[in-house]
């Protein structure tokens, strides 16, 4: 952004009707005298003007002019009196009027800002033109004789060009300077290319029309290049400046050689490649902004996606404090009932065998019997809730241990599947919280097998290692059952529940689908570096 005393300037026009109107006028006479054969600039001042003055201010603009132009005429004498001024001067004005307010309320806009923008302007300018120039025709030919057809034929089609070269040079300067004035820094870029540019552009064509034909042709033809350049570079702007420039070169160019009725083909060229480089310069400004709207969308989806990632970590973290805090809960539940419940269950079961003999004595040994079993049934499903709490085999003898020779094996092997596995890495290089997720993960997976799959195997293949700075899991658990149903039945919540362990810990869960039973391949992240495995090596 630049700062507000740098930002561009727009000329205002006057708000009063008068001084507008004589505004107006004069800039009219002054660009009077500068009419050439191929570009009328007081018509491209009028269309211009009719185009971006308010329709309630055109009469301020079309009276003066008609009163001027009467003024002119009767200076320069009527021979055909003013038959002449009416029939010739007077319905152009009008014309022009008459065609800009039926498409003005046809939704025509002073603007280049698009393609289709400027291809309406255009378009407006050669109907404007044509039908400008179709009145004087039928004019003409009520005044003329019908031998002077030809000539009269030739004049119009130099009038037709000449008014929309006018239009073509005037028009997108003065919306440029009312409506879209270039920044600073676009016009310090303008300058400089015009230098390196243009000014070469315009020396090669002065110096090539001091030459005999075909050089003076081949330099106008050449002269368009910058244009296009200017184009390209510097949007419908520079199209306008550049073209501008090189209509008053071969201007120039004409006088110096005293050339008064140059070719009209380099003009009609001129017109052509004029149009096209307005049309290519407000493309290459729609597609530069499109560009740039892009590129803020980009920064503003990339700081998006750099918060999503903050926030996605923000519940990582928050989802692995969780499964800390209850594994913290289950340990301390684990150990309160191993303390309390347990210790009560041994004291009853000391009670009841030192009360035993008098209990015989007494006929009640079937109620002794009876009560050992009450407890050793307790017992049993206190070790497996302690063990569904905090597995102690874990603690006791390691996670690859544990996992190979625990309660899991002992789940399978009272189910007649056989359990396969395959260790590599240090698990001591992993987290607690990871160690323990592995364990659940497996254990979760073995009681699903168990349950549901009525396989004969089940295999475990457990890889820990660094990769990127990163100590790494990476499980593999598959089962040679019937698989997976095609829809999972609702209010399962092992799988879910597997998955919502990985996620909390950042890692990955995927659901191979197979052939023949159950695979899951789970990647986890520690918390260690691998500077922790090089303390421990």
């Amino acid at each position: 952004m630049y700062h507000p005393r740098m930002q561009p300037r727009t000329l205002t026009l006057p708000e009063s009707g008068p001084l507008l109107g004589a505004a107006y006028v004069a800039l009219w006479l002054l660009l009077r005298p500068t009419e050439h054969l191929y570009w009328i600039l007081p018509f491209g001042l009028r269309f211009s003007a009719l185009l971006l003055v308010p329709m309630r201010q055109w009469f301020w603009l079309l009276g003066p002019e008609i009163a001027a132009t009467a003024v002119i005429d009767l200076h320069a004498g009527m021979p055909l009196g003013w038959i002449e001024f009416l029939a010739g001067d007077l319905p152009q004005p009008l014309v022009v009027a008459i065609g800009l307010g039926l498409l003005r309320r046809a939704n025509l806009h002073a603007s280049l800002r698009t393609p289709e923008d400027t291809t309406r302007l255009l378009l407006s300018a050669v109907l404007v033109v044509a039908a400008t120039t179709a009145t004087d025709a039928v004019l003409l030919s009520l005044l003329h004789d019908a031998e002077t057809s030809g000539a009269m034929a030739q004049m119009l089609g130099q009038s037709m060009l000449g008014d929309y070269l006018g239009v073509l040079l005037v028009a997108p300067l003065l919306v440029m300077l009312l409506r879209a004035p270039p920044s600073h820094k676009a016009l310090a870029s303008l300058v400089m290319d015009g230098m390196l540019v243009m000014l070469p552009a315009i020396a090669i064509l002065l110096m090539l029309s001091r030459h005999a034909a075909p050089q003076p042709q081949f330099a106008r033809v050449l002269s368009l290049a910058p244009v296009l350049f200017f184009a390209f570079r510097h949007g419908w702007r520079g199209a306008c400046l550049s073209l501008l420039v090189t209509n008053l070169s071969m201007a120039v160019a004409d006088f110096e050689t005293h050339q008064v009725a140059p070719s009209a083909t380099s003009y009609l060229f001129l017109a052509v490649a004029g149009t096209g480089a307005l049309m290519l310069g407000s493309a290459s400004d729609a597609l530069r902004r499109s560009s740039e709207r892009v590129s803020e969308q980009n920064v503003y989806l990339g700081a998006v996606n750099r918060r999503l990632d903050q926030l996605a970590r923000q519940l990582r973290d928050a989802a692995r404090g969780n499964l800390h805090a209850e594994e913290t809960q289950r340990r301390h539940m684990a150990a309160e009932l191993h303390d309390e419940l347990g210790q009560n269950i041994t004291a009853i079961q000391t009670h009841i065998k030192l009360a035993q003999a008098r209990m015989k004595n007494a006929g009640l040994e079937d109620v002794s019997l009876s009560l050992n079993l009450i407890l050793a049934h307790m017992r049993r499903a206190l070790h497996r809730l302690l063990d569904d709490l905090r597995p102690a085999v874990l603690d006791e003898f390691g996670l690859f241990r544990a996992l190979d020779e625990g309660p899991i094996r002992d789940l399978l092997a009272t189910a007649g599947i056989v359990f396969v596995t395959d260790f590599h890495g240090d698990p001591r290089l992993l987290d607690d919280d990871t160690r323990t997720a592995i364990y659940r993960l497996v254990q979760e997976s073995a009681t699903n097998t168990v349950k549901h799959a009525r396989a004969s195997e089940f295999r475990l293949r457990l890889r820990i290692g660094p990769r990127h700075g990163t100590m790494l899991a990476l499980l593999d658990i598959r089962d040679d059952g019937i698989g997976l149903p095609p829809r999972l039945p609702r209010g399962g919540h092992g799988l879910q529940g597997m998955r919502d362990r990985v996620t909390s810990l950042g890692g990955l869960f995927r659901l191979r689908p197979g052939v023949q039973g159950t695979h899951l391949r789970i990647m986890l992240r520690s918390n260690h570096g691998t500077s922790d495995a090089g303390r421990l090596a």
